[in-house]
This record gives structure tokens, C-alpha cells and sequence, in this order.
């Protein structure tokens, strides 16, 4: 890996509001260009949105990450001059990542209205086991299912 491992692990403090460090996570991948009272205002204008449709904002978004999560994603492994793409599990780090960007990237994706809205109908849709986001999961998941002959080479992965 280039650059090599870091020793620690930056501590997020958690949003103001809700006192949930995944939200801080989330908030910050909203914002761009270091606006994160902009991004605070995008996630808590959609939070307001889901309470208006009469569901409990906070477990909406917990459920929301754990549909969209991912158990298996492939990776290019380079075995005897051939590259394979190898299933292998994501660790719970990078399923948030990853949850992360999907959801971000189908509210960004969705045109016509505020980003609050969009967010809030993303979390809405991906909480009820629908939307782009879980069409992504449901991609990478298709992929490593198809690639699976090729995960005895997961054990030459570091």
C-alpha cells in the first residue's frame, strides 16, 4: 500500500444536534470546499424532511446505512501476469465509506430540487431497501457472486 499504514485513527467529535459521530462522518462527506455549517444545514434540513413524512429521523438514517452497506466487494488481484477480480469482505470502516459516497452520490445524482430534499428522499428510499444506493450495493454484491471461483486467490491478498 503506497504511503504506508497511519498509526492512529483521527477522533470525530459528534454532530451538535443528534450526538452521533456516524452523522459527523456523514456530514463530512457532504460538504465541499470546507463548508461544513452548509453541509450541517443540507443534513438537518433533510432530517426535518424525514420527520415530516412521521419517521424518527435518526433510526431512518441508521437503517438507511445498514441496507446500503456492502459485506463483499472484489478487488484486482495480479496473479502470474493475469489480473483477477477476487471477492473478499470489506471491513466496517470502508462499508461506511462506501455507504457514505453511494448515498451522497445518488442524492448529488437526482436534479430538480434542494440537495435537502434529495437527501431526505435518498434516505427514505435506501431505509425501505430501494433507490440508486442499494442499485450500487446490489451491483458490487452481483459482481463478487459472479467472481467467486476466483476467491481462493483472497488468501495471497494482504
Amino acid at each position: 500500500m503506497r504511503g504506508g499504514k497511519k498509526d492512529y485513527q483521527r477522533v470525530i467529535a459528534p454532530d451538535p444536534k443528534y450526538g452521533s459521530v456516524s452523522l459527523a462522518k456523514f456530514i463530512n462527506h457532504i460538504m465541499m470546499g470546507g463548508k461544513k455549517t452548509t453541509a450541517q444545514t443540507i443534513v438537518y434540513d433533510a432530517f426535518d424532511k424525514i420527520a415530516e413524512a412521521k419517521k424518527d429521523p435518526m433510526k431512518t438514517f441508521e437503517e438507511a446505512l445498514k441496507t446500503v452497506q456492502p459485506q463483499v466487494e472484489v478487488r484486482s488481484r495480479r496473479v502470474g501476469g493475469a489480473n483477477y477480480q477476487v471477492p473478499m469482505p470489506v471491513s466496517a470502516s470502508r462499508q461506511n465509506a462506501l455507504t457514505f459516497r453511494w448515498i451522497v452520490e445518488a442524492a448529488r445524482n437526482k436534479k430538480g430540487s434542494a440537495m435537502a430534499d434529495r437527501l431526505a428522499t435518498v434516505l427514505l428510499d435506501s431505509a425501505q431497501g430501494v433507490g440508486d444506493a442499494i442499485k450500487k450495493r446490489d451491483d458490487v454484491h452481483r459482481m463478487a457472486e459472479a467472481n467467486k471461483a476466483f476467491a481462493h486467490f483472497a488468501r495471497f491478498a494482504k
